[in-house]
């Protein structure tokens, strides 16, 4: 597996079906193409954003 820094500077806006609120995504690293359910993620949540009860097929890690 070949880890790779994922492009910086992109914030996209998380989807309404898994989030209430504004919420801002941020790609950090994935595997090189995206073949693979590895993928890190840093989501940050404006003032009464909440996330929406929703499952990860593969599982998730949070690191809060």
């Amino acid at each position: 597996m070949n880890i790779v820094r994922a492009t910086t500077g992109k914030s996209k806006r998380g989807p309404a079906e898994y989030f209430t609120g504004t919420v801002w995504l941020d790609d950090l690293a994935a595997t090189a193409g995206n073949t693979s359910a590895v993928r890190m993620v840093r989501v940050t949540f404006e003032p009464g954003a909440r996330t929406a009860w929703h499952t990860h097929p593969h599982g998730q890690t949070l690191h809060i």
